[in-house]
């Protein structure tokens, strides 16, 4: 049985740019890609904490330092500058590599610099 698991994500990262004339994806600075695991071109799910709208895309590499977070195309309906996102990948696991698993977990700032990482999300409290 194969299960799907969250590989990634880069956690309240701030939309610097809405393009919905640029060919659709998701631009996400070089340095960010790297840290958390994304592939350029890689599926992505998008969370915006700011409005609620929750979409896939694909993310593509934006200029390395840059803290570019840009939703292109008509995704750009979903999202604002400004706006904070979760942007999330995924991976499909046999149970057993499940089992020792631990996702990248890349927190970020208002202006999409790290404050932090981590493999493990604590246990919610009622």
């Amino acid at each position: 049985m194969f299960l799907t698991l969250l590989k990634c994500k880069l956690h309240r990262a701030a939309v610097t740019h809405a393009e919905l004339d640029y060919e659709g994806s998701c631009a996400i600075d070089a340095d960010l890609l790297e840290r958390s695991g994304i592939r350029p071109y890689e599926q992505i799910q998008i969370y915006n904490v700011t409005n609620g709208e929750r979409f896939t895309t694909y993310a593509i590499r934006a200029e390395a330092g840059s803290r570019i977070i840009s939703v292109n195309g008509a995704a750009a309906h979903k999202a604002r500058p400004g706006d904070r996102v979760i942007i999330c990948a995924y991976a499909q696991m046999q149970a057993q590599e499940a089992d020792r698993f631990k996702p990248t977990l890349v927190y970020l700032d208002e202006h999409n610099h790290v404050t932090g990482t981590g493999d493990t999300i604590a246990t919610q409290a009622a």
